[in-house]
This record gives structure tokens, sequence and C-alpha cells, in this order.
């Protein structure tokens, strides 16, 4: 069974874009708590992206279905020399979604350029629910014991999924990197004093 088109937008409207075929079993959706992802947030000035507790809701797939309209507004962040490259809107400071290099086909895709007219059941139908919950030692307050559990499920799924995306060369092309793999926008990467200034305070 075919899956959905899912239209993206930033907040600005700078950037558009569409991601093909997408069901419950075409990635892996969770929640991500870890500090990088907190501390990413923080550098946007966009907390409203996070849940109660610091969490970050993903849906991680496959790069050559997501297409994205070309805007020099494309901006990248890497919170250390080595860090993933963390894709947003420099305009309205929406994320977009983060990457590993490009020989790894994934991308983890976050919740808000993912346009559902703000029908948190029609995204639970589109992308399925989380189905684990990652870095839950760096959640704030008190996270629900269901969501202290290690995420195994979605670490096994996300392993498998990668590597039929490696086989079937399914992250070529991407809206990320260009043909010679350099990313489509200079990153941005932290020195290790402004990465300390964005840990929980």
């Amino acid at each position: 069974m075919a899956g959905k088109e899912v239209s993206l937008r930033c907040a600005c409207g700078k950037i558009t874009g569409t991601a093909l075929d997408i069901s419950p079993n075409a990635g892996c959706r969770l929640v991500c708590y870890c500090g990088d992802c907190q501390a990413f947030a923080r550098f946007l000035g966009r907390l409203d992206i996070m849940d109660e507790w610091g969490g970050t809701d993903l849906f991680q797939f496959a790069p050559a279905r997501l297409r994205l309209s070309s805007s020099d507004t494309l901006s990248c962040l890497r919170l250390s020399e080595k860090g993933m490259y963390r894709w947003y809107c420099g305009e309205c400071k929406t994320p977009l979604g983060n990457t590993l290099t490009p020989s790894v086909p994934f991308v983890g895709i976050i919740h808000s350029i993912m346009d559902f007219g703000g029908d948190a059941s029609a995204r639970d139908a589109t992308l399925g629910k989380p189905i684990g919950y990652a870095g839950a030692e760096a959640a704030s307050g008190a996270l629900p014991a269901e969501r202290r559990a290690k995420p195994w499920r979605a670490i096994a799924r996300a392993l498998r999924l990668v590597a039929k995306w490696w086989l079937t060369n399914a992250g070529s092309p991407s809206p990320f990197f260009d043909a010679s793999r350099a990313p489509r926008a200079t990153p941005r990467i932290l020195t290790p004093d402004e990465r300390r200034s964005l840990a929980h305070p």
C-alpha cells in the first residue's frame, strides 16, 4: 500500500517541500530527549518544538524521499566539529531535520516542518505513534516510566531501514548535500564554550 505525501513548510514559508510515500512502516518515529537536540532548540530560540520534558518528535526516513524548495535561507548547524548536521530555516528558525554524513542515507525530520494543520491525530495516522524514546537521562522533570525504557525497538528498526536505504541508494539525491557530497549550506560549527552555553540551565 502506497504511503502519503506530507507537505513541508517552515513558519515564514521560505522553505517548502514534500515528503514522499510516508507511512508508519516507511520510517521510524521517536522522541529524543538528548542534550544535543535540546541544545539545537535553544540555539534556534524555539523551545516550543520540545514537549514538556524537553523531547523533540522526529521521523527518520530516506533522504531521497524528501523534496525541498531551493532557498537561500537553508542553514546548517553542527554542535561540534564531528556533530550531526542540523538543518533549519535561517529566516524564521524553524528546524527541519538532522543528518549524519552524506554517505549515511538517513534524515530525522522534525515535526515542526511537517504540515498536518495542527491535527495530532492526522500526524499519528500518517507516521504512526512513537515507537521509542531516546536520551531519557537528559529529560527535564519527571519523565513518565514508559518513556524511560531503552529504545531497543526503535534502534533495531532504524538500523534495518538504514541498511535497506544504503543498499537501494535511497540517500541520493539529497536536499541537504550536492552531487559532490558537499553540504548545500556551510555549517556553523559551535565552539566548546558556545555549546556549553546551550546546556540545560
